[in-house]
């Protein structure tokens, strides 16, 4: 039988480094980090050989006492926090204590440092978390932490490093993201002599206190073109606030790399966060594609545990329903009045989102989902008559004009042209007339009462302990879905109804996803996004196709209308419904002026 034994000093560091220093980009972050909390208005970083080889970080901050220059790289030493009650407030970046020992345990670590009150510097040099030397340095008021030779008393850790090239993006991306938190820092990176990244600090902050991100370094981070398209959005529910610029619904990418999301200054990754931002663009992006935002969301200090992850990039929400509720509610009214930049919109009575609301009812009413969802039905009229017509002319006897224009003609069949104060709108028919569909059969279904259909042959589905006591602790929130999921077992459920217009749905993966959702986050799209689904598809086929020739009447009528239709800028595939080519623009095309 072995024996218990204390672990020695140098072990218990380096299973502690496994933790806080994963690559050369973790060490960037936890250096710039504590520049930051040092009060630093200027940070450079120098790297070599992506920082296996050397990486470099000075600041300009308030320095370390020589007395302190010890306890610095020493295990769970740290200034940021005295007493336990102290983590249920972190204001600063780190507060952990474990980074500089973490680092110094596996590689070279040479610390410099003059406090501000101090006539001369200090230095610290630590190899493989064995101290060797502390003595006199000169050094300007700051810090200087010199880290060399990554891993190497650990070489089995090297191995497992991607190449140069992958950990210079990686380390890329933490400068990235500290620099956006921190627009009046000055921070530059290096790799050798040449600088890589460089930003200056901000000449002044946007006008909304609470926003973190100056836009001229959000520019330089994201490019000029996410921010002429970027939506700004300022939203505030008592003691919360969201703040920062989110991407065009047709911004978007097919990986996750352009998403920036902090708490309380803090770039955090959240599985919360992640979904209500996702289900704010479910209905108005192409399915698999990212979103482009920068968000930061204020709240109180005592209202997050920061001290989940020794890397501290997840938290812990006191009220995650109350946190996701108010970033998908806020994001999805934001996104739905996106237009096609230049577009004076000028939307009047606008109407809140529309999502379909599933009643319970026991009965299953064949003729309501039948005409709900019938793909033989016509499409909504546009009709010449209607008010909005009137508006038109009412415009055109005022000398004004509506946001998309007064018609022009008809292109090929497919386009519509318009003519607004500013330029050329083109509309594409259907993806217009689609939106339009789409919103009229979610309003439809909204004021309706959608009913639950009883199975036959209940389906036993096997799911986790927690889902299965899920479903009897939470019966009323998942039954408001159109689901009634009884707990058979200790893993398993069995499914006695669902929404009768889920139809052919598969239902054991249904149960798994609405429980696996109200599981981890405390809400469920699954079932919406399904009927949105079908909604989509009916929409899709039942609007305008194609090749319809179309009077002027008619053609005003659908600009009018998708003037006043929420989320009238994308088709519910996530197409855009129109374009805009400016005066400016067609003058260039001709060369006028020149």
């Amino acid at each position: 039988m072995k024996r218990i034994a204390l672990l020695a000093p140098a072990v218990a560091n380096q299973i502690a480094a496994g933790e806080v220093v994963e690559r050369p980009a973790s060490i960037v972050k936890e250096l710039v980090e504590n520049s930051l909390d040092a009060n630093a208005r200027m940070i450079r970083i120098e790297v070599e050989d992506a920082g296996v080889a050397r990486v470099s970080v000075r600041d300009d901050g308030d320095g370390i006492a020589e007395s302190d220059l010890q306890l610095a790289v020493a295990r769970h030493a740290t200034s940021k926090i005295v007493a336990a009650s102290d983590l249920t407030t972190v204001e600063s970046m780190g507060f952990r204590g474990e980074a500089l020992a973490s680092v110094a345990s596996v590689s070279r670590l040479t610390l410099t440092s003059r406090a501000r009150d101090a006539d001369s510097g200090f230095q610290v040099i630590v190899d493989g978390g064995v101290l060797r030397d502390v003595r006199p340095a000169a050094h300007p008021v700051g810090t200087t932490v010199d880290v060399r030779d990554l891993f190497f008393n650990t070489p089995a850790r090297r191995k497992f490093l991607k190449g140069e090239r992958t950990e210079m993006l990686h380390i890329g991306d933490s400068v990235r993201r500290l620099a956006l938190a921190r627009a009046d820092v000055a921070i530059e990176l290096l790799v050798g002599d040449r600088s890589v990244e460089r930003f200056p600090a901000a000449s002044a902050f946007f006008e909304n206190e609470a926003v973190a991100f100056a836009p001229e370094r959000l520019a330089g981070i994201l490019g000029r073109d996410f921010m002429d398209r970027a939506v700004f959005v300022v939203e505030q529910d008592g003691d919360y606030e969201l703040a920062g610029w989110v991407g065009s619904p047709t911004d978007n990418r097919n990986r996750a790399d352009r998403q920036f999301f902090y708490v309380n200054g803090r770039c955090v990754r959240d599985s919360i966060v992640g979904h209500a931002i996702r289900q704010a663009y479910r209905d108005v992006m192409f399915h698999g594609r990212h979103a482009v935002y920068a968000l930061s969301l204020t709240l109180p200090f005592d209202a997050i545990d920061v001290n989940v992850h020794p890397t501290k990039d997840e938290v812990r929400f006191r009220e995650p329903r109350r946190v996701h509720d108010f970033i998908f509610g806020r994001l999805a009214r934001a996104l739905r009045d996106v237009r096609p930049p230049s577009i004076r919109t000028q939307r009047t009575g606008a109407q809140a989102p529309i999502r379909p609301t599933l009643s319970p009812s026991h009965q299953f009413n064949a003729e309501l989902f039948d005409s709900t969802l019938s793909l033989e039905q016509p499409a909504p009229a546009l009709d010449p008559l209607s008010t909005d017509r009137l508006e038109v002319r009412e415009a055109e006897n005022t000398g004004g004009v509506p946001p998309l224009g007064v018609a022009l003609a008809q292109l090929h069949g497919i386009y519509v042209l318009a003519q607004n104060e500013l330029g050329l709108v083109l509309v594409d028919m259907h993806a217009a007339h689609e939106r339009i569909t789409y919103e009229a059969l979610k309003r439809d279904l909204a004021d309706r009462t959608v009913v639950r259909q009883r199975l036959l042959i209940p389906p036993a589905v096997e799911v986790g302990p927690t889902e299965a006591a899920f479903t009897e602790s939470h019966a009323a929130e998942i039954e408001a879905l159109g689901l009634v999921i009884e707990r058979q077992g200790v893993s398993s459920v069995v499914v006695r109804e669902v929404p009768a217009l889920l139809g052919d749905v598969d239902i054991e993966a249904l149960a798994r996803d609405v429980l696996s959702d109200l599981v981890a986050v405390g809400d469920s799209g699954t079932v919406i996004a399904k009927v949105d689904v079908l909604l989509g598809n009916a929409a899709c086929r039942a609007s305008m196709r194609a090749h319809r020739q179309m009077q002027l009447d008619e053609m005003n009528a659908l600009l009018r209308q998708i003037e006043q239709t929420p989320n009238g800028g994308q088709c519910n595939h996530g197409r855009p419904t129109y374009t805009f080519l400016s005066m400016d623009a067609l003058d260039s095309l001709f060369l006028r002026g020149r």
